[in-house]
């Protein structure tokens, strides 16, 4: 099978499209026909060896994926071969950009019915780590109020949609081109961070999602009520800053298991949950999606997912 992979850390140079045995299942783990691979700022850092995880070399990049389960291993239920599945290849968050790819049976579920595989693999990790960020880290709860930065992006999107179904009153900074999109995805608020400083209009929030980091994280502390939260999917907040103004503050890795990617799975075929991808390309151009993830190639909006199909 093909499959882009890394024998040395570095920039996107290093990636290789090559031909490696196709493996075979071990315990707990599914084979799986990818039919598409999504793409994320991860995937990049683990490429350039400043992942979360140490990475053993060389190794397969990618996570996100959407396919078919065409084998199983021991101690996996044998009615998974067959399904249409989504989710993320194992804790480590590589193996995805291939033909085929091992997962973890435990860190996927059935494909939402509603969407291609194509859709569907640019869900997994962002939807997943929105809803883990609002409810398992944040503990907001109704009528709390919530500012989510970087709202238009492929987390901020579905956080903030699931913020507005929890009724939450939502706050969000975007641009001025992507402000109607955030308001019709349910936020109350929306504060061009190019033109206006949201700790100007901001006061006593609950909590703050950062999806941004740098000098957007530091000036979030001071919005947040005393005993409020700043949780990043970005980076780790500075402890002094947070004690300083008496709140929380925590970076957290995202969990995906197959119980969350059944619940969002269900709230996107009960229309409840607006999904897309930014652009499509073929596995083939892993290499220059990366080159797209850089900043060395125009950056599209949106999800990036690499498919197996012909496009």
């Amino acid at each position: 099978m093909m499959a882009w992979r890394v024998h040395e850390y570095g920039p996107p140079n290093v990636m290789n499209f090559e031909r490696i045995p196709r493996p075979d299942p071990g315990p707990g783990e599914v084979l799986v026909k990818v039919k598409a691979a999504g793409v994320g700022p991860w995937d990049g850092w683990i490429r350039a060896g400043q992942g979360a995880l140490p990475e053993p070399l060389p190794l397969t990049l990618g996570s996100d994926l959407a396919g078919e389960v065409v084998a199983v291993g021991p101690g996996v239920s044998q009615p998974l071969v067959g399904q249409q599945i989504y989710g993320v290849t194992n804790s480590r968050f590589v193996g995805a950009y291939a033909e085929y790819a091992l997962a973890s049976a435990a860190m996927v579920a059935s494909k939402p019915a509603s969407l291609s595989p194509i859709e569907a693999a640019g869900v997994p990790v962002v939807a997943v780590t929105a809803r883990q960020a609002l409810f398992d880290h944040a503990k907001l709860t109704t009528g709390q109020t919530v500012l989510i930065h970087g709202a238009a992006g492929s987390v901020g999107v579905y956080a903030v949609q699931l913020a507005h179904q929890a009724g939450l009153h939502v706050i969000a900074t975007a641009s001025a081109g992507d402000a109607a999109l955030v308001r019709e995805l349910g936020a109350d608020t929306v504060i061009d961070y190019r033109t206006g400083r949201f700790e100007g209009s901001v006061r006593d929030a609950d909590a703050v999602i950062d999806l941004v980091g740098g000098d957007t994280q530091k000036r979030s502390f001071q919005v947040l009520r005393r005993g409020g939260r700043l949780i990043s999917a970005v980076s780790e907040p500075d402890q002094d800053l947070a004690r300083r103004h008496g709140v929380e503050a925590a970076f957290f890795l995202v969990e995906v298991t197959t119980r969350e990617l059944a619940a969002i799975a269900r709230l996107i075929d009960d229309g409840k949950l607006r999904t897309g991808a930014g652009v499509v390309m073929s596995l083939a151009d892993a290499r220059q999606a990366h080159l797209m993830l850089e900043g060395m190639s125009p950056r599209p909006k949106g999800k990036i997912v690499l498919a197996t199909l012909p496009l």
